[in-house]
């Protein structure tokens, strides 16, 4: 067996799921991976001066997982705002907290009883501080937020851009105490403030704002994803049923697997799960209303995920119909010299989807550079031109040790009408260099994507599984015949997660996934022969593919012209009769 073949064990993840779905679960166990959070709140109800920042991502449900980490607070006594004053007539009344009920001929002023709440949307100044409520005999102040609540939870968004609400938010925490208005005393400040909002803007905030920096030291920064190697599957399956419950749903136990193998798409890992909890919802009331029931299977998820793909995947069967009308050429079986099939990923932004490319390149003698087409024509990127470099120091390291070389090339993306990014396409563009300076064919039922550095080791890319499943979709529609398959670096097996039928396809050897660790493994698999090892004196043998390619480059730089001329002088004394 090739050894750089991958089973089909290795193309998806495994788990080992419990019997039932339905176990003994709690609203804390949403709080799986989220150590570092929950550490973080912890401190922050021990120390009375210093705020939390908690930094979430677009995929929490806010006020959900709020209820979670607020369960893990000790519950706090309530506490009573009165007013008090010295014993001299004209002394001014002061407002303070106090513990203990007050006796029944003290008013009070305002009661904390309540542990926690969320404000979001349009806050105003009495959602935090109160108002003052005029009645027929006297003025009531109607408590907010900062007096109600022991813990205040504020959506950062909602508050920073109403810039007045956040400098009193700012000015309140650094005095201590806030007013309602000029005619009453200050109100202490008795709670915490918990601004939620994303990790990129916590630290934009560090930056600019010093009064931020000074209240709110403590950041609980969310995971997006859990590990399975110190979680295990059985809690997971916690983490879903609480999920499930607050959507109105049950789980049987055949729906958790294509529930695993969707979250451990969401973040292209078989060893990871995604915590995000909005697409697990949203999906799991999908699944609820296209089987008309709460209890959901493993055809319910199913049929829901199917559906999903349906109402995203125009742009995909809208490329699938170039390729099958050919206004797309990219041949899938044959051999051709100088051009590979390579893999790129369509990100719309809802949806990704892979799409095969034809590269191609043309050499001619020159002074040794190798030309990115697509950079020359303002369509490559940054990223795209610092692959290019890197296959070109590639090319200098193994045949321009000693002299220069007097080759140029140019290398380009077939109809390619957009930008291109990234330098998940150098592995292919150095395979076929390498194929048009030795003029030996690439077979084309192959096609290959992954980063080079510059000794040739084949690093990681992103998009795998969409890059295989574009390229096997392709295949499939024309047929499959045992000799398609695709070239990936080893490096991203553990982030194979792909469709069922590639499976099925792999096991019935119709399709094939090769792992590669180096370079020269891939134009060996590509061009059906060894790459070759260089001598001492960085000579390669004749019959390996380095070798045609260093036999090329020396014609190109001339080190055979003093031969060609020996010939041409012993034929013009051969025809004067001279020898």
């Amino acid at each position: 067996m090739n050894p750089t073949l991958l089973p089909s064990a290795k193309l998806a993840p495994q788990y080992h799921l419990p019997e039932t779905a339905t176990s003994t679960y709690f609203l804390s166990h949403l709080l799986l991976g989220q150590e570092r959070a929950v550490d973080a709140f912890k401190l922050m109800t021990k120390i009375d001066s210093q705020h939390l920042f908690l930094g979430d991502f677009a995929g929490v449900d806010r006020p959900l997982f709020i209820k979670a980490l607020v369960s893990q607070a000790d519950t706090p006594s309530n506490n009573y705002l009165v007013a008090t004053k010295k014993l001299s007539d004209d002394a001014e009344i002061q407002f303070k907290w106090q513990a203990a009920l007050p006796a029944q001929n003290v008013g009070i002023v305002a009661k904390q009883e309540s542990l926690s709440c969320y404000l979001q949307g349009t806050i105003r100044r009495a959602d935090l501080l109160g108002r003052m409520v005029k009645t027929d005999k006297n003025s009531l102040y109607k408590p907010g937020a900062l007096a109600s609540n022991h813990l205040v939870f504020i959506c950062l968004e909602s508050i920073w851009q109403r810039e007045n609400l956040w400098d009193l938010l700012m000015q309140i925490l650094h005095d201590g105490y806030y007013r309602i208005n000029n005619e009453l005393a200050p109100i202490p400040v008795n709670c915490k403030i918990i601004l939620v909002g994303s990790g990129m803007a916590y630290s934009q905030l560090r930056l600019e704002d010093r009064k931020f920096t000074y209240h709110f030291p403590l950041l609980a920064e969310m995971s997006n994803e859990v590990d399975l190697i110190q979680h295990p599957e059985s809690a997971y399956v916690q983490w879903l049923n609480v999920l499930a419950k607050d959507e109105g749903v049950e789980l049987e136990a055949s729906s958790l697997l294509p529930l695993f193998w969707y979250s451990s798409r969401l973040v292209e890992h078989q060893q990871r799960l995604s915590l995000n909890m909005l697409e697990i919802k949203q999906l799991l009331a999908q699944a609820k209303a296209y089987a008309g029931r709460s209890l959901l299977n493993a055809a319910s998820i199913a049929k829901a995920l199917e559906k999903l793909k349906f109402r995203h995947n125009s742009s995909e069967v809208y490329s699938a119909q170039s390729f099958d009308d050919n206004f797309i050429n990219l041949p899938t079986k044959g051999a051709m010299v100088g051009q590979i099939n390579g893999l790129t990923v369509i990100d719309t932004g809802d949806y990704t989807y892979g799409e095969p490319a034809r590269i191609t390149t043309s050499v001619h003698y020159g002074d040794g550079e190798v030309a990115d087409i697509e950079r020359k024509s303002e369509l490559g990127g940054n990223i795209h031109t610092k692959g290019m470099m890197i296959l070109s120091a590639c090319l200098y390291r193994i045949f321009g040790r000693d002299a220069p070389l007097h080759l140029n090339a140019n290398i380009v993306f077939e109809q390619s009408y957009q930008e291109i990014d990234g330098d998940s396409a150098s592995l292919a563009e150095y395979c076929c260099l390498m194929s048009a300076i030795a003029e030996q064919p690439i077979v084309q039922s192959l096609a290959v994507t992954g980063a080079l550095d510059q000794f040739g080791n084949v690093q990681a890319i992103g998009g795998v599984n969409e890059k295989i499943e574009g390229f096997y979709t392709l295949c499939q529609r024309r047929g499959l015949t045992g000799e398609q398959g695709v070239i990936i670096p080893k490096a991203n097996v553990l982030q194979l997660n792909l469709e069922p039928a590639v499976i099925e396809a792999v096991n019935k050897g119709l399709f094939h996934v090769h792992a590669i660790e180096h370079m020269d493994e891939a134009v060996e698999i590509l061009m059906q022969m060894p790459a070759g090892v260089a001598n001492e004196d960085n000579d390669f043998a004749s019959e390996t593919l380095y070798g045609l390619v260093q036999q090329r480059l020396d014609k190109l730089a001339g080190q055979d012209d003093e031969d060609v001329e020996l010939n041409f002088f012993a034929k013009l004394l051969a025809k004067l009769r001279i020898i």
